[in-house]
């Protein structure tokens, strides 16, 4: 049995806009789903020791009160807080990556690091998601770094005259 030129025409033309929408389908869908976001790295304090003497950032997240208390011995350190203390307990500091973007590029190689690695995680995870490619949670915080005896900076405590 033969097929009209007019039934082949028609069946070619159906395959052909199927298969289109078929792939179109899975294109639009792909630009939908959002890629895996990119997972935080985090170092040791060793390894952390080690990159800021290799021009690394530090960033301490912790509160203005813990970094004055006692904060790492770094060439290059900021303290932004990613936590504010209220009367309330501690709140997210909602300016907090612009406060980050105004002192850092996300070009930067940044440690963050925080007392323990909770917060640090945190601030890293945001600051990922921000843009910054070159960031790392330091695991352990400032416990770990002092824990390895790594040299700390305490701002003096004024005396009362």
């Amino acid at each position: 049995m033969l097929c009209s030129p007019g039934y082949l025409l028609s069946s070619a033309l159906f395959l052909t806009l199927s298969s289109f929408l078929f792939f179109s389908f899975f294109f639009v869908i792909e630009k939908m789903v959002p890629s895996k976001p990119e997972e935080v790295v985090t170092v040791d304090v060793s390894q952390a020791k080690t990159l800021l003497l290799s021009d690394h950032q530090y960033l301490d997240v912790r509160t203005e009160e813990e970094f004055r208390r006692g904060h790492c011995v770094a060439p290059k350190i900021l303290n932004v807080p990613y936590m504010l203390s209220t009367p309330q307990g501690r709140v997210k500091n909602p300016n907090f990556l612009d406060q980050v973007s105004s002192l850092l590029s996300p070009t930067d190689d940044i440690l963050v690091g925080c007392q323990s690695g909770a917060r640090s995680l945190n601030a890293t995870s945001e600051l990922v998601a921000a843009g910054y490619k070159k960031v790392r949670n330091i695991g352990g915080g400032y416990l770990a770094w002092v824990d390895q005896s790594f040299p700390i900076n305490k701002e003096q405590q004024q005396s009362a005259n």
